[in-house]
């Protein structure tokens, strides 16, 4: 495989040599050069022709959003946000997102520097052939009229390009939709941004989850992650629960171990894998479908990265895939007790 041309843009010879050296021994990367700001940054992928960026939202000159927002409009490319997991940094990140990013990886703190950019060599890797979601408004679906509520709960998982998809999912959600269980793969600051920015725009409440809270109808539940996996308690009224063990398929939160507790009352549970990269979760979704769950994942012509979505179609864990912009009707129909009516909607 040819290697990805990745340029590095931040204003700071420290990270940018963090990065550097996290990329160096992966023979399926090369760095082909580095710029300080985003004018520099300008002149050396019209000189360099990179594969995908990394770039700093914060910088002199001109902010990370502001030539992001350029970039995609003139010259799209995938583009890895690197942000702070401040309330600020955060809000920017997911900002960054909804212009186009692919990604966005926390900025280490300098007592941690070791433990940071992982899996950045991986991401990357994803991120130049990630399918770019064309600039302007994304797809508005109108919420569902007269659901009814059959008593099944949703569990959703979702990775890189997931902020996007949950947003499309959402908006189709009316105020009293099945109670939702949400986990994204995403640093602990970013999902509390994530919460917020999602509770200002959808019809229904969107929270961080709580250990032991009820899993009522007009709620969804995000993951908080940190130190938490989210999973749920099998009884007959189900309860989030928050399990501090350590990471699964390299993530906490982990999409195998919310599906994983679900198995138990599977026959009341609709499950559904949307973009992002690696198998996280497919196993699990697996179990849930011979359980006897209902289980969907996103197909690969809306994915950003047809990943996670692909391994569940492989081994039989989804019953099929579905356009990003009918996930929300098809997980409605699984949960509705009755026939309902759906507005028109635009965007795939």
């Amino acid at each position: 495989m040819t290697p990805k041309r990745v340029l590095i843009v931040d204003d700071s010879p420290t990270i940018r040599a963090l990065i550097r050296t996290k990329l160096a021994a992966d023979p399926r990367i090369v760095v082909v050069g580095e710029a300080s700001d985003p004018f520099e940054a300008r002149e050396k992928i019209k000189a360099l022709s990179p594969d995908v960026l990394t770039l700093d939202v914060e910088m002199p000159r001109m902010n990370g959003l502001e030539f992001l927002e350029k970039l995609m409009r003139l010259r799209p490319m995938p583009v890895v946000m690197i942000s702070t997991e401040t309330q600020k940094g955060s809000a920017a990140a997911l900002e960054a997102l909804s212009l186009g990013a692919v990604e966005c990886v926390g900025k280490p703190s300098f007592d941690r520097l070791s433990d940071t950019f992982l899996n950045l060599a991986e991401l990357l890797v994803a991120a130049a052939s990630a399918r770019l979601r064309s600039p302007g408004p994304r797809a508005q679906i109108a919420p569902a009229e007269d659901f009814k509520w059959n008593g099944k709960f949703v569990l959703i998982g979702s990775s890189t390009g997931g902020v996007d998809a949950l947003e499309t999912l959402l908006s189709g959600y009316p105020r009293n939709c099945p109670p939702t269980l949400i986990t994204q793969h995403m640093p602990e600051g970013f999902l509390a941004s994530f919460a917020r920015r999602l509770d200002g725009r959808m019809v229904p409440t969107v929270e961080l989850a709580r250990d032991g809270a009820p899993l009522l109808p007009g709620t969804v539940y995000l993951a908080p992650g940190g130190d938490y996996h989210l999973a749920l308690t099998p009884t007959d009224q189900p309860r989030c629960k928050l399990v501090a063990t350590d990471k699964r398929n390299g993530h906490r939160p982990s999409v195998e171990v919310l599906f994983e507790s679900a198995v138990p009352i599977a026959q009341k549970i609709v499950s559904v894998m949307l973009t992002g990269m690696g198998r996280d979760g497919a196993e699990a979704m697996k179990h849930l479908r011979q359980a006897g769950a209902r289980c969907l994942a996103q197909d690969e012509a809306t994915c950003v990265v047809f990943g996670m979505p692909r391994a569940a179609l492989e081994i039989g864990a989804a019953e099929k895939p579905v356009p990003i912009g009918k996930m929300a009707q098809s997980v409605l129909q699984l949960c509705s007790g009755s026939q309902m009516q759906f507005k028109s909607s635009r965007g795939e």
